[in-house]
């Protein structure tokens, strides 16, 4: 292990693979900003420049370079324009948009910068210590806990829940589970409720559906309140945070480093769900004060999902190098290239080429430093956007906002149905319901499906639930996450009233 570890330095070192992480951090960062071009669709477009190359330590570091450059990038949409484009980043804008509209864009990314960086860097550290270990874990992992790993994620959502918004919150959620329906099914791949329209047999797009949620809305509000046309004037300040705000985001950081990283590990679980697991974690053990600071602002709301999805990004590394299993759709992708480049992954990865599999761990230092270096002296610049007057911010976000609907689907149809979409969300918006659980359930509601077919179809029935202790015990923790808002303002209004009977 030593021996491989120090060719892994070598090869990581070499000139031409510190310009492919540059490169790579590059490309990822500045074309993961554009709300629709993802870390796949970039991975994508950059195989063929990659497998060019003939390297395959070049060509992995490169396209790495490019994934954890992108989910980096990713947050800057979702904080300046509420527009992610990235599925991973959308806890990001619950409480980055609303400090950017505070007058603490700068903040915002300063806090993202630094917690992408801590939670890459953690996950870089955990990948070189437990990724043997850990590939046997994960084949732990079958159609069952996936199941139940999707019902936590979906049991968190009062989470994302204003205060006596929980049942407006699960309605929502319910909404978005009847949205994954659209579509061929997971067991008969047969077409349900697409009205005859063939555009509708693959179901809604991500893409089309997060922006639809949260970029055209905001620039719908825009139009209807004129008053706030006018850009945000002066400098850009608070870019510093404080050491009361460090000393408040060091522990979320470091838990969400270890979660985020575990969760990713999970082949088809991924940097989405660890940062709306990690988000609501963090809102669910708030002390209550800071609780109704969530979705209003909260440094604690914004450093959770950045920590989790970058530490989930290197997480995910882990069965597609150690097992050959894609943990994710980008690595599903990364798989395709490494095959492309005579590389098999699996458990004789290690010590076949241990020069691929090192230089990959060690060029992730390398990039995660790469990415805080770039990013800290651009925020300055990168939060001007804000000091644009909304008039010109207005078709900027609609141009992005329809382009990334088209790109992701290449479908024209797409644009309808954002536009139809983006209209409903204004309506529900202005009704004081929260979009982000329809989103939530949009997402999680599809991959449910799919792995609670898959095992009724291998034990027959749901008896899985209780012959799989796993399983069983995700979902009590399920039910608890369920019960506990409840108990605990049903605790806390007994408490005032016991105060008031006192007093």
């Amino acid at each position: 292990m030593l021996e491989g570890l120090l060719i892994g330095l070598e090869t990581a070192f070499s000139i031409k693979n510190l310009l492919m992480v540059i490169g790579g951090c590059l490309i990822g960062t500045f074309i993961g900003m554009l709300p629709g071009l993802g870390p796949m669709s970039i991975i994508a477009i950059m195989i063929p420049v990659a497998i060019s190359m003939g390297d395959p330590s070049a060509a992995l570091i490169l396209l790495a370079g490019v994934y954890y450059g992108a989910i980096f990038g990713g947050s800057t949409s979702s904080i300046l324009l509420n527009a992610p484009g990235v599925a991973g980043t959308v806890a990001s804008s619950f409480d980055g948009y609303p400090m950017a509209r505070q007058g603490k864009a700068g903040k915002a990314l300063t806090i993202a910068a630094i917690a992408s960086f801590a939670g890459g860097t953690m996950g870089a550290i955990l990948l070189m210590v437990f990724a043997p270990a850990l590939s046997s874990v994960a084949l732990l992992f079958h159609s069952a806990e996936y199941f139940a790993l999707m019902v936590v994620g979906l049991s968190a959502i009062a989470a994302f829940a204003g205060t006596g918004q929980v049942a407006k919150a699960m309605l929502m959620t319910l909404l978005g589970l009847i949205m994954a329906t659209v579509g061929e099914g997971a067991l008969f791949n047969l077409p349900r409720f697409t009205m005859g329209i063939m555009d509708l047999q693959s179901g809604f797009g991500f893409i089309t559906l997060a922006m639809a949620m949260f970029a055209l809305p905001e620039a719908l509000f825009l139009v209807l309140k004129p008053k706030d046309l006018k850009g945000d004037e002066g400098e850009i300040k608070d870019l510093r945070i404080t050491r009361a705000e460090a000393k408040a985001i060091a522990p979320v950081i470091g838990r969400q480093s270890l979660q985020g990283f575990f969760i990713g590990v999970l082949p088809g679980a991924g940097a989405t769900i660890a940062s709306f697991l990690g988000y609501a974690v963090e809102r669910n053990i708030a002390p209550k004060a800071e609780q109704d600071e969530f979705g209003k602002g909260s440094i604690k709301g914004l450093a959770a999902p950045e920590t989790a999805n970058n530490a989930a990004c290197t997480g995910s590394f882990v069965p597609l190098l150690t097992l050959g299993i894609p943990g994710s759709g980008t690595t599903a992708i990364l798989l395709g290239a490494l095959i492309a480049l005579n590389v098999t992954p699996g458990p004789r990865l290690m010590i076949d080429d241990p020069q691929i599999f090192w230089a990959v761990i060690m060029s992730m230092f390398i990039g995660n430093l790469v990415l805080l270096i770039l990013n800290l002296p651009l925020i300055p610049y990168i939060a001007k956007v804000l000091s644009v007057p909304r008039n010109y911010l207005i078709p900027f976000i609609l141009f992005f906002t329809l382009m990334g609907a088209y790109i992701g689907q290449n479908n024209a149809t797409e644009l309808l149905m954002l536009v139809g979409f983006g209209v409903c969300a204004t309506a529900l918006k202005f009704a004081d319901y929260p979009l982000a659980p329809l989103l939530i359930g949009f997402i999680l509601g599809g991959m449910m499906e799919d792995n609670f077919s898959r095992s009724m179809q291998l034990y027959d029935g749901v008896s899985f639930i209780w012959e799989r202790p796993m399983t069983l015990g995700l979902l009590v923790i399920a039910a608890i996450l369920v019960v506990l808002p409840s108990y605990r303002a049903r605790r806390a209004k007994a408490r005032q009233e016991g105060v008031a009977e006192g007093d």
